[in-house]
C-alpha cells in the first residue's frame, strides 16, 4: 500500500476514503489486513481490520477493534512467548515484523497463521503498523506430511543393511549406500571408478553380464560370487534392477552365513545318523497312522527289552507297549493339531512287564512321501520315584507345620489331639490312629481316635490290669519306637494277643509321648486289613508328631496356670479402667471450660472491635475537613483531616487532627481482627463433632453463576476477571448452599491478596468417579510445594505478615467445609499457569434427589 495513502488516514477528510480502499483490497485477500496505531503513551488503537477476521479468528472485526487483546487469548500457549518476543523486538527496533504460529479459535479449531507488518514511526512519536495475516494451515499440514513421508522412506532405506550401488551401463559406479554394511573402501575410492578397477576379473565379468541383461531385458538379475576380504573369503549375492536410463541399482548382500548353513545342513544329515544310533535316549521312527516301527536305536532295545529285529515291522500295539491305549490317541490328536509334541508324560510296559515312565517328544516327518513320527523317549522312572518321596516328605512337613500352628494358636487340648489323629491317619492311609494315656492312678485309656468305620473303635477303652499295664510300658520303655509289621510274629502275652484280636489289629506302629522323662502315653497307628511294611518316613512322622503332642500337653498345663493369673489381672485392669474413666471425665470438664473461655473472650473481643468500627466509620463519614486542608497539614500527601477547624493553641477540649488515611487503616485493621475472631469462632464450632450442614441437591452451574455474580464487586475492585467454563449439563451435586458463597470468597481472597491488581481467573469442572471436581485457576504468583502442602493446615503463620493468620484460618475453614461434605481440596502450583485451587463434591444420587 502506498505510504501517502496510509498517512492520509490521519486526515479527517480522507480517512473514510482510505478505509473503503482497504476494504476493497482485503475482499480479494485470503486473510486479514490490519492497521494499528501505537500511540506515544503506549496505548493501542486498531484503526482498521478487514472482514477476513471473522473467518480466520472467528471474531467480529468490531470486537477486535474494541479490544485488540482478544488476539492474545487465541494464540496457542506454546507459541505465546515467540509472539510476544517478536512484537517486543519490532517495537524496540521499528523493523519489519514477521511471525508464524498457531491459534485456537473459539470453536476449538487449530490454525497456523503468518503475520507480516511494516511499522512506521510518525512525526508525533506514534508507530503505525500496516500488515496482514494469512491462513497457512494447509501449507503447514502439507509440510508435516511431506516431512513424515521423507522420514519414513529414509528410515526404510537406513534399515536395509545391504550395500546399494548405482551403476551406469558402462559399469561405472555413480553412487552408493554403505551404512550398516561391512565395507573397507570409502565413498571417494568407489564413486567414479569402473567395475573392473575394483573387482577381480572373474567377478567383474559376471557383473558386466548382469548389468547388460538387466538393461536389455528390464528384468531382475541375480548373481553370486566370492571375494577375498580382510575377514576372509566371503560369499555375496547381487540383485540388479533398472533404476534409470542406462542405469541399474545393485543390492549386494553378504550370504556367507547362508552358504555356511547349507554346508552345515549337509553335515547335519551325517551327524543325525550318528546321533540316532548313539543317543542315550530311546529314538524310534514309526508310521503315523499304524505306529509300525521303521527304525529304532540301541537305547530303545535296552529300554523296552525288545531286540531290533523283534520291533521293526511291528506296531506298538502288537508289542503291547502302551499301558493306556488312550495315550496313543492323544499323541495323534496333538500331532495333527500342532505337528509337534514336547515332554508328554507317558507310561510304557517293558517286555518283562515292568512299568516305566518316560517323557515323549515327537514330530511329524516325511519319509519318501509317507508321514512318520520321529519320537524320543527319556526314561524318568527313577525321577518319578524320587518325586513321590519328595511329595510324601512335603506332605509330612505340611502336616507338621499345620499341627504346630494349631498347637500355638489353640489351647483346646481335646481339639488338638483329635486333629492330630485325623491328619496322621489321612497321611498314613491306615485303618486306625489313636492316642492312649498312661496314668498311674487311672491306668490306660484312649483320649482321641480316628478309625475306618469298618473296624471296631478303641475310643473309651481302658484297663487297670497291672500286669497288662506293665507289659505295655515295657514295650515303650527307654523312649523307643515299637514297629510291628505282622502281629502274629510278635512274642507277646495272651492278654495282648486277645486285645489285638478283639480290635482286629494286624500291624502296629507305636511312638511314646514323653513329658520330660515321664511316659505320658503313646501315639499308635494300626493296620487292620493285613500286615504292613512301615516306611522310615512314616516312622519319622509319628516321632515328630508325638513331640508336637507333648508340646500341646505342656502348653495346656501352662494355660491353666495363666488362667489363674489372668483372673487376678482382670481385677487389676478393672480398677485401672475405673481410674482412667475418672481422669477422662476431668479432661472433658477442662475442655468445656476451655470452650466457654474461648467463646466468651472471642465474643467480648468481637463486640469491642465492632464498636470501634462503628465509631471510626461514623467519624470518617461525618468528617468536615477538606482535602486542601489535609494536604497543607500532612505535607501535601493528599490526606483529609477529620476536624471542624485547626486549633493553634493546645486545649484538652480542642478537636484532634487525625488524617483520613489513619482512620482508614484503623478500620482495615479492625476489619481484619473481626474476620479473625469470626474465623476462630467458626473453627471452634467446626471442631465439635456433627458440624451443622444442610446439603441439598442443586444445579452447580447455575448456583456458581449466581454466587460469582454476587462476588463481582470484589473482583471489580481488584481489577480481576473471571472466565466461566462450566458446562451447562453438569449433574446435580450435594452441597450446603448457605455456606458455599463464603467458601468461594475465601479462595478468591487468598489469590487477590497475594497478587497485584489485574488477576485473571478461569472456572472449570469435570465429573470423576462419582464426584464433581471443580478448578479455579489464576495467573498470579506461584508457591513452593511445601507451601501448597501446608496451605490448608491450621498452624501459626509468619508474624511479620499481618494478613497471614487471617488467611490461614480461612483456608483451614475451607478444608473443613469440603471435608464435611465428604470431598477433598488442594492447590496446584505451576510456574507457567499460576495457582489452581481444586475441590470435589459428591454427586446427588436418586435417593437424595427423591427425599421430601
Amino acid at each position: 500500500m502506498d505510504e501517502t495513502v496510509v498517512k492520509s488516514l490521519y486526515t479527517p477528510n480522507c480517512q473514510q476514503e482510505a478505509i473503503n480502499l482497504l476494504s476493497k483490497f482485503a475482499a480479494n485477500l485470503p486473510g486479514i489486513i490490519f492497521q494499528v496505531l501505537q500511540q506515544q503513551d503506549g496505548s493501542v488503537l486498531v484503526l482498521y481490520v478487514s472482514s477476513g477476521c471473522e473467518y480466520l479468528y472467528e471474531v467480529e472485526p468490531e470486537a477486535l477493534q474494541a479490544d485488540f487483546r482478544v488476539i492474545y487469548n487465541l494464540i496457542h500457549p506454546q507459541d505465546m512467548k515467540a509472539f510476544t518476543e517478536s512484537i517486543a523486538v519490532c517495537c524496540n527496533t521499528v523493523t519489519p515484523w514477521h511471525w508464524e504460529g498457531r491459534i485456537i479459535t473459539p470453536s476449538g479449531k487449530l490454525k497456523w497463521i503468518q503475520g507480516t507488518s511494516q511499522p512506521e514511526r510518525q512525526e508525533e512519536g506514534a508507530v503505525l503498523w500496516n500488515g496482514f495475516v494469512l491462513d497457512i494451515t494447509d501449507r503447514k499440514q502439507a509440510e508435516e506430511k511431506l516431512q513424515g513421508s521423507e522420514a519414513r522412506y529414509k528410515a526404510i532405506l537406513d534399515a536395509i543393511p545391504d550395500l546399494m550401488f548405482r551403476i551406469s551401463r558402462d559399469a561405472e559406479y555413480l553412487d552408493l549406500k554403505s551404512e550398516g554394511a561391512n565395507i573397507t573402501l570409502s565413498r571417494e575410492e568407489i564413486v567414479g571408478k569402473h567395475v573392473q578397477e575394483l573387482l577381480p576379473s572373474d567377478v567383474a565379468a559376471i557383473s558386466l553380464e548382469a548389468i547388460a541383461k538387466t538393461l536389455d531385458f528390464g528384468t531382475l538379475q541375480t548373481c553370486e560370487y566370492q571375494l577375498t576380504t580382510p575377514l576372509g573369503v566371503r560369499d555375496y549375492e547381487a540383485r540388479l534392477v533398472v533404476s534409470g536410463e542406462d542405469e541399474v541399482l545393485a543390492i549386494v548382500r553378504d550370504i556367507t552365513e547362508r552358504k555356511q548353513g547349507e554346508i552345515a545342513l549337509q553335515n547335519l544329515a551325517q551327524k543325525f545318523a550318528k546321533a540316532f544310533s548313539c543317543s542315550p535316549d530311546s529314538i524310534t521312527i514309526s508310521t503315523l497312522q499304524e505306529g509300525r516301527f521303521i527304525e529304532v536305536n540301541d537305547s530303545f532295545v535296552e529300554l523296552s527289552g525288545y531286540e531290533r529285529d523283534e520291533a521293526i515291522g511291528k506296531t506298538s500295539f502288537e508289542l503291547n507297549l502302551w499301558v493306556d491305549d488312550r495315550d496313543r490317541l492323544n499323541l495323534l490328536q496333538e500331532l495333527q493339531a500342532t505337528g509337534v509334541v514336547r515332554n508328554l508324560e507317558v507310561e510304557f510296559q517293558q517286555k518283562l512287564g515292568k512299568i516305566i515312565t518316560t517323557l515323549l517328544s515327537a514330530e511329524v516327518i516325511d519319509l519318501d512321501g509317507v508321514p512318520c513320527i520321529l519320537a524320543v523317549h527319556h526314561d524318568i522312572t527313577e525321577r518319578k520315584q524320587v518325586e513321590a518321596q519328595f511329595r510324601l516328605a512335603a506332605q509330612r512337613d505340611r502336616l507338621l507345620a499345620e499341627t504346630l500352628v494349631r498347637i500355638r494358636s489353640s489351647l483346646n487340648l481335646e481339639e488338638i489331639l483329635q486333629t492330630t489323629v485325623t491328619e496322621v491317619r489321612q497321611f498314613l492311609q491306615t485303618d486306625r490312629v489313636f492316642i492312649a494315656l498312661n496314668n498311674t492312678k487311672l491306668g490306660i485309656r484312649t483320649l482321641a481316635e480316628s478309625v475306618d468305620p469298618k473296624y471296631p473303635s478303641v475310643l473309651g477303652w481302658s484297663t487297670n490290669d497291672e500286669a497288662y499295664l506293665q507289659e505295655v510300658r515295657n514295650l515303650l520303655k527307654d523312649n523307643l519306637v515299637r514297629v510291628v509289621e505282622d502281629i502274629t510274629e510278635m512274642s507277646v502275652s495272651p492278654k495282648v494277643q486277645a486285645h489285638c484280636r478283639k480290635f482286629q489289629t494286624q500291624a502296629s506302629l507305636a511312638v511314646p509321648i514323653m513329658l520330660g522323662n515321664e511316659l505320658f502315653g503313646a501315639l499308635i497307628a494300626n493296620e487292620c486289613s493285613g500286615s504292613r511294611h512301615w516306611q522310615p518316613i512314616e516312622i519319622d512322622l509319628l516321632k515328630q508328631m508325638s513331640e508336637q503332642v507333648a508340646i500341646a500337653i505342656q502348653q495346656s498345663k501352662i494355660y491353666q496356670k495363666l488362667a489363674e493369673l489372668n483372673t487376678n489381672l482382670e481385677h487389676q485392669v478393672e480398677e485401672r479402667t475405673s481410674q482412667l474413666q475418672q481422669k477422662m471425665q476431668e479432661v472433658e470438664k477442662l475442655h468445656r471450660v476451655k470452650d466457654v473461655v474461648l467463646h466468651t473472650v472471642a465474643h467480648d473481643l468481637r463486640t469491642s472491635v465492632m464498636g470501634n468500627l462503628m465509631v471510626l466509620k461514623n467519624l470518617l463519614n461525618q468528617g468536615l475537613g477538606s482535602r486542601e486542608a489535609g494536604e497543607q497539614g500532612a505535607g501535601g500527601k493528599g490526606e483529609e483531616l477529620i476536624t471542624n477547624a485547626p486549633c493553634p493553641i493546645p486545649n484538652p477540649q480542642s478537636p484532634i487532627l487525625v488524617s483520613r488515611s489513619i482512620i482508614e487503616r484503623m478500620i482495615q485493621g479492625n476489619d481484619r481482627q473481626l474476620a479473625m475472631i469470626n474465623s476462630l469462632l467458626e473453627i471452634n464450632s467446626g471442631e465439635k463433632p456433627g458440624m451443622d450442614l444442610k446439603p441439598e441437591p442443586v444445579d452447580f452451574s447455575i448456583l456458581l453463576g449466581k454466587i460469582f455474580a454476587q462476588l463481582q464487586p470484589m473482583l471489580t475492585q481488584n481489577q480481576a476477571t473471571l472466565k466461566n467454563l462450566l458446562p451447562a449439563d453438569l449433574p446435580l451435586v450435594m452441597v450446603d448452599t448457605s455456606r458455599l458463597d463464603k467458601f468461594l470468597a475465601h479462595l478468591l481472597t487468598h489469590s487477590l491478596q497475594n497478587n497485584p491488581p489485574g488477576l485473571n481467573f478461569i472456572l472449570s469442572a469435570t465429573v470423576e468417579g462419582g464426584m464433581l471436581r471443580t478448578q479455579i485457576q489464576d495467573d498470579g504468583v506461584v508457591m513452593s510445594k511445601l507451601e501448597c502442602d501446608r496451605l490448608f493446615d491450621l498452624h501459626v503463620r509468619d508474624p511479620q505478615d499481618c494478613c497471614s493468620t487471617s488467611i490461614g484460618l480461612k483456608m483451614y475453614l475451607c478444608r473443613k467445609f469440603i471435608q464435611s461434605h465428604g470431598g477433598e481440596i488442594g492447590v496446584i502450583s505451576n510456574r507457567k499457569r499460576g495457582l489452581t485451587f481444586w475441590f470435589t463434591l459428591p454427586l446427588a444420587t436418586s435417593s437424595t434427589t427423591n427425599r421430601p
